[in-house]
């Protein structure tokens, strides 16, 4: 009896990927493993999608939640690299997958990676597996007739010649060969950009976050949002504008934080985080006029001379005001702030990555 363990990440690739495998008649089973980590985004029906497509097949979801900084791969004194972090991310789930497959009695593991996507060629995927010391059990199917065979292919467990030698860009030929075997290529899960480190300013943001010596996963969440500020050396700032933004960012005040809004004029809403037990009260008082001053630049009322901000910690019941004078720009608040806004990789997110250093 042949088995296969795929790493499922929901996406058309893994789709298909999966789909291949399980069509090989010399195949009797596979295995969906899901991988879960604070760098990924989870898609509400990506179970219902499974159960559509595949019933029956057994459903499995593990953690890397602990492995985070080996996952981002980010080296001391070094720039953040997307193709660093990919293969680290690779490796990592390899590692799993092969523990998991081994525990499942499965023969060879499937992956939905295609060559050259976040720049991982031929060499790369080899040295992969190479590493790991599990050449040749682990099959490709997009882009497998780039790459040398594998065991299933060599044994016959999967015919090679139905496999693919798709290279990253080719999306058209991916929907259609998902339209072949008769997927649902129009579900938006296909293309759900899953991997936050892959939206453009997100790894300087984690970049600069690593740079302290500790920081808990609420913190780690609060890079999502667009927008951001750090002023050095520990200070965080940030905003929510919209209503579903407030919403989320509500979720992630801790007692200490200190919440800044604008009681007059519709504006943003703004996190603080800090070890205020650090801080004399005069670095207090500045960052509370630093977090008012950004908050009401990003306001309704960002054009008066003095905008009226509250503010107060969530473990203190009183509310405080003061007046504060708007930034002019965004190159204003750049001058005193780190400052890195995200692009979103599908285009939606609009705003192009500015990099400010803290002076």
């Amino acid at each position: 009896m042949v088995t296969a363990l795929v790493l499922f990440s929901g996406s058309l690739a893994s789709r298909v990927a999966a789909r291949l495998v399980q069509r090989s008649p010399a195949v009797d089973e596979i295995f969906l493993l899901h991988f879960r980590s604070p760098f990924f985004d989870e898609h509400d029906g990506l179970r219902d999608l499974v159960k559509e497509e595949w019933p029956g097949t057994v459903f499995r979801t593990q953690s890397l939640k602990k492995d985070y900084r080996r996952l981002a791969n980010i080296i001391p004194g070094q720039s953040f690299s997307l193709l660093r972090s990919c293969l680290s991310c690779r490796m990592l789930m390899l590692s799993r997958g092969i523990r998991f497959m081994q525990r499942l009695k499965a023969d060879f593991i499937v992956t939905g990676e295609i060559v050259d996507h976040n720049g991982l060629t031929e060499q790369e995927l080899e040295r992969i597996v190479e590493d790991l010391g599990i050449i040749g059990l682990v099959l490709r199917p997009l882009s497998a007739r780039s790459l040398p065979p594998t065991i299933p292919e060599i044994k016959g467990w999967v015919d090679r010649d139905l496999l693919s030698d798709l290279r990253d860009g080719e999306k058209n030929s991916l929907i259609e060969l998902g339209r072949h075997l008769d997927l649902d290529v129009e579900n938006e899960i296909g293309f759900y950009s899953r991997c936050k480190l892959t939206i453009p300013g997100f790894g300087k943001r984690l970049e600069n976050l690593f740079a302290e010596e500790v920081f808990t996963l609420n913190t780690l969440k609060l890079l999502e949002f667009d927008l951001y500020y750090k002023r050095s050396p520990d200070v965080k700032m940030v905003l929510a504008l919209d209503e579903d933004e407030k919403r989320t960012l509500q979720t992630y005040f801790l007692p200490q934080d200190l919440r800044v809004y604008l009681p007059t004029h519709p504006g943003a809403m703004a996190l603080v985080r800090t070890d205020w037990n650090s801080k004399s009260q005069k670095e207090i008082k500045e960052i509370i006029k630093l977090a008012g001053r950004i908050t009401a630049t990003h306001s309704n009322a960002s054009h008066l001379a003095a905008v009226p901000v509250s503010y107060r910690f969530e473990n203190d019941d009183e509310t405080q005001q003061l007046n504060v004078l708007p930034f002019h720009s965004s190159k204003e608040i750049g001058k005193r702030c780190f400052s890195c806004r995200l692009s979103s990789p599908t285009g939606n997110g609009i705003t192009p990555v500015v990099e400010k250093r803290a002076t």
